[in-house]
């Protein structure tokens, strides 16, 4: 796909993060809809793996947005996250199957992580993080998993929990850390997560709006602190962090209040190693514009510096009617060079 130049007006973000929407991303069969966008991951051919609340919940894609093949169609509960591994295996976490399953790229099983439709007991009433009385072992509404450059695997357990599991490359449980509450080492909904090339784990704590970033082994380093609810936090191969932030505007439970003020809105950021900002774009008062948010969910960079951003659209509120069925549920973007 041959992509035009960006005038000023067309740009979004700041200084040399900054993107172009391309519209119409991708091409999906005839009769086919994503309906919500969980997860987003590229290979290293930079294939786009999109996990989705559809009736076909990986679909494979060339950057170009041209289809390749789906698979996974009656497989999953409810899918949540997706990770690609050094080797091309895609790992999936189905949040209401309280497992995570690893898949060779054409979708047959490796392994799972987890006892497949058991939650372990944390105490939790419903979904009310609040509520939580104990953390628990692996899992209860798992969330998301990334792997750390040793090939250990790392997995936040969410909504029904508190903890960051870690695993063997080969799936052994090793150890958690985590509990509930705000304050450093706890968690109200570890949602996302990554890692650096050092091994230190960054934890989307969404429902504290921050980042907690750890050692591998758990102890607590810092934390970043300007995000309103970070969904998930990825790094591109400069190691520069991406964040999606669903702010105050959607997917709030029953029990919310906004901060003071006009409600912030969602967005996506970047920022160095050390927390900087670096660029920053959505939170407009038109979610469904090209360029804007209203649930992201994920986010991924590709080796070409495009960045990729999946939605919950409908469960965050398009179901109310926040926003029209027709409003964006993935979005690609290119980056503008000089």
């Amino acid at each position: 796909m041959t992509h035009t130049p960006a005038t000023d007006r067309d740009t979004l973000g700041t200084g040399k993060f900054r993107y172009r929407a391309v519209p119409d991303w991708p091409t999906l069969p005839e009769g086919w809809s994503l309906v919500e966008v969980v997860g987003v991951a590229t290979d290293l051919h930079d294939r786009v793996y999109v996990f989705s609340r559809s009736e076909h919940p990986v679909t494979v894609f060339e950057p170009d947005g041209t289809f390749i093949r789906s698979w996974g169609e009656g497989q999953f509960v409810r899918p949540h996250g997706i990770t690609i591994g050094p080797d091309g295996s895609i790992y999936c976490t189905d949040d209401r199957d309280h497992s995570v399953r690893k898949f060779t790229p054409e979708g047959n099983l490796l392994l799972t992580l987890g006892t497949r439709g058991k939650p372990t007991d944390t105490g939790i009433e419903g979904i009310d993080y609040r509520t939580i009385k104990r953390p628990g072992l692996p899992f209860n509404l798992p969330t998301n998993l990334a792997i750390a450059p040793d090939g250990s695997l790392y997995v936040t357990d969410g909504y029904g929990n508190c903890r960051v599991h870690k695993f063997s490359p080969e799936g052994k449980y090793l150890f958690s850390w985590g509990d509930p509450g705000s304050g450093p080492g706890q968690f109200n909904l570890p949602h996302g997560i990554s890692i650096d090339s050092s091994g230190k784990v960054y934890v989307a704590d969404r429902e504290n709006s921050r980042i907690q970033i750890f050692t591998p082994e758990g102890k607590f380093i810092s934390e970043w602190t300007d995000t309103a609810r970070p969904m998930q936090i990825r790094f591109d191969e400069n190691e520069t962090a991406f964040v999606c932030d669903v702010g105050w505007k959607a997917g709030l439970f029953p029990w919310h209040t906004a901060p003071s003020g006009p409600p912030r809105g969602a967005y996506v950021s970047v920022f160095d190693r050390e927390g900087r900002l670096l660029s920053r774009f959505g939170g407009s008062d038109d979610p469904c514009a090209p360029g804007d948010f209203f649930a992201p969910h994920d986010i991924c960079v590709d080796s070409q510096g495009s960045v990729y951003v999946g939605e919950v659209v409908m469960s965050a509120g398009g179901y109310q009617g926040k926003v029209p069925p027709t409003c964006h549920c993935i979005q690609k973007f290119v980056r503008v060079r000089e």
